[in-house]
């Protein structure tokens, strides 16, 4: 058997894009899930290392078994559809849930240790914590990867309910879908340069290629002719992706507020890092990277095998957006300092 086919370069997934990397954390996540009811023999065992060696820098996938693209795409579709009935928020619109809402929704995913279950938990612990309220509201605080509270009809928890469900994004007006099957539309994003064809109602605005500015285009962004589209696979798995990213209450200044696992604040803006590793890595070892204390300490986590950090700032402002990354290297600022670090007492 060639080892050719145990690995996958997933031509689709730039290293400086915060959708990429989220994305990459929901194929490893479907991945899994499929293989929970593969024989012992056919499991996956999903690993990823970055092609360091290799340009351009990209994720390689390496699996257990044999396999071709389709192969990796069938899983991805057959773990996705796992992972779904985690993902039902009793039609609420918004992380919007009250102190007790939050506390009796945690304790009930925690009742049963099925899998679904789990998955469960994971999907909650990535949203909110009962222990982070909002300034002068009996609400949860969301997790600092929310960028849509209600305003031009954008509502973030439903679109996190409805986008893993999607098979195919909307049509977009005056366009052609790029991708006419499920099988297709995770295909190009796997393993393809992504067009970004597809309509931003499946959108996240976790992609920098979405910050679109009046000042800086050619024409109206709201014209077919201009407007900006997004690529709805990647925004498919990114949206279980999150589950890998779990929330923690920090205490900032006198209040506590909501961190996240590869978060930071840097001068009063919201950072998000991720590191770029040599050796394969499961989901697991991956989020143990991004909480590692010393993921924004320069060659900190060397020992590991990082060779890289990239960090996103996010931007604060009506049409909310994360930057592209950039290697910490390249950052000139004091140390940013991990938000789980200073955890709330």
């Amino acid at each position: 058997m060639s080892d050719a086919t145990r690995v996958h370069r997933l031509d689709g997934f730039e290293p400086d894009n915060l959708l990429s990397f989220l994305a990459l954390l929901g194929l490893l996540r479907a991945l899994e899930a499929d293989d929970r009811d593969r024989p012992e023999k056919e499991k996956l065992r999903a690993r990823v290392s970055w092609s360091l060696d290799d340009p351009p820098l990209r994720p390689i996938l390496h699996v257990s078994c044999v396999t071709d693209p389709l192969d990796i795409v069938g899983s991805t579709i057959s773990g996705l559809a796992r992972i779904l009935p985690a993902h039902g928020f009793g039609g609420r619109k918004l992380i919007d849930f009250s102190q007790k809402e939050c506390q009796k929704l945690l304790k009930e995913s925690i009742s049963d240790a099925s899998p679904m279950f789990r998955d469960r938990t994971d999907a909650l612990a990535a949203l909110m914590t009962d222990q982070a309220l909002r300034l002068k509201k009996d609400s949860v605080e969301p997790t600092p990867l929310c960028l849509q509270f209600g305003g031009g009809q954008q509502y973030f928890l439903e679109r996190l309910a409805q986008v893993p469900r999607q098979d195919l994004p909307t049509k977009r007006p005056g366009r052609t879908l790029s991708a006419d099957s499920p099988e297709e539309c995770l295909r190009q994003t796997l393993f393809d340069r992504w067009s970004r064809d597809d309509d931003l109602t499946t959108s996240f605005r976790w992609d920098a290629e979405e910050d679109s500015r009046w000042a800086m285009m050619a024409g109206d962004p709201t014209d077919t002719k201009y407007k900006i589209g997004t690529q709805h696979g990647a925004n498919r798995l990114a949206s279980v992706g999150l589950s890998a990213v779990t929330v923690v209450p920090v205490q900032r200044r006198t209040r506590v507020r909501v961190g996240v696992l590869g978060g930071a604040v840097d001068r009063g803006r919201f950072t998000f890092s991720w590191p770029i590793w040599r050796e394969q890595a499961s989901l697991s070892a991956i989020r143990a990277m991004l909480g590692h204390p010393e993921l924004l300490v320069p060659r900190g986590l060397s020992h590991l095998g990082v060779e890289q950090v990239f960090t996103s700032r996010r931007i604060d402002d009506r049409s909310m957006n994360f930057t592209r990354a950039l290697p910490l290297s390249a950052i000139k600022s004091e140390r940013i300092e991990p938000q789980h670090r200073k955890r709330a007492r």
